[in-house]
């Protein structure tokens, strides 16, 4: 349904993924889920990491049966202790990670002065602390990788454009995405690469047309599209086609206009979803 956009793509690099060692967060779901089953086509090594240990399971199952050598460490990448622990003990069952690829999700919608303020907190921690902190965890056993390391953050097309009623989360996404572009120019030296994806989540439906929400983005096709840009040396992979690179545009240049084009979607979809008024 989408396509994607890679920029920047490294001149003549090809990441070989076969044998890598992998830790990938958000692996007992949806992104994760599909990335783990395909990077163990291409012959990787896994730690899958996720809070529901039968889903988790199930994502190692597929994961060995296409050719992968994986094992699950489940647990909650917001609890410190247990990034004290993740690495050391995916080390200990293979080596030195090689890549690290946070794909955790968490969204809540509510107007900010509806939301919570735990809720706020948890967004915030979810989708931009935990995973700084995880990589600060990681970035050690990164160093000591003897090919090509690499970190990926999976975010949301509202890091790009800010949807309403999603602005907490819209800030954490946007946060990792400058985090992951000034990371990446930090370990630069280290030859640890580090790039950012951006799916149509289903907080950035109101970035697209209802014809793109109606099909849905596929994890299969985010997944796909991950592992091709990594592949490739990308900094960035863009979902949404371009449809959503003409929004993208549009919101640089004419901001105003932007608003207005979101704000007519809203509009649409608020009423179909309330239906004509039957009094």
């Amino acid at each position: 349904m989408n396509s994607h956009s890679f920029r920047n793509i490294e001149p003549n690099f090809i990441m070989d993924i076969a044998g890598k060692t992998i830790l990938i967060t958000g692996a007992d779901t949806d992104i994760g889920h599909a990335a783990a089953v395909g990077l163990a086509e291409w012959g990787a090594r896994l730690a899958l990491v996720g809070r529901e240990q039968s889903a988790l399971d199930a994502t190692l199952r597929m994961a060995n049966a296409e050719g992968g050598d994986a094992m699950t460490l489940a647990g909650d990448i917001t609890d410190a202790a247990w990034r004290d622990e993740v690495v050391d003990k995916l080390c200990a069952h293979f080596d030195s990670p090689d890549i690290l690829i946070n794909c955790v999700h968490g969204d809540c919608a509510a107007a900010l002065e509806n939301a919570a303020p735990d809720d706020i907190r948890e967004q915030i921690e979810t989708n931009l602390l935990a995973p700084i902190l995880l990589i600060r965890a990681a970035l050690p056993g990164l160093r000591q990788s003897t090919t090509e390391a690499a970190i990926v953050n999976v975010t949301s097309a509202s890091g790009l454009v800010g949807p309403p009623c999603y602005s907490a989360s819209a800030a954490a996404r946007a946060g990792l995405a400058r985090f992951g572009e000034a990371l990446r120019r930090e370990l630069a030296a280290d030859d640890i690469h580090v790039m950012t994806v951006y799916p149509i989540t289903a907080e950035a439906s109101l970035l697209v047309s209802d014809d793109v929400v109606a099909h849905g983005e596929s994890t299969q096709s985010v997944a796909e599209a991950l592992i091709a840009g990594l592949q490739d040396g990308a900094t960035d992979v863009v979902r949404g086609g371009d449809e959503f690179a003409q929004l993208l545009d549009l919101n640089h240049n004419d901001a105003r206009a932007a608003d207005e084009q979101i704000r007519q979607r809203w509009q649409r979809r608020h009423d179909h979803s309330v239906g004509p008024d039957s009094t």
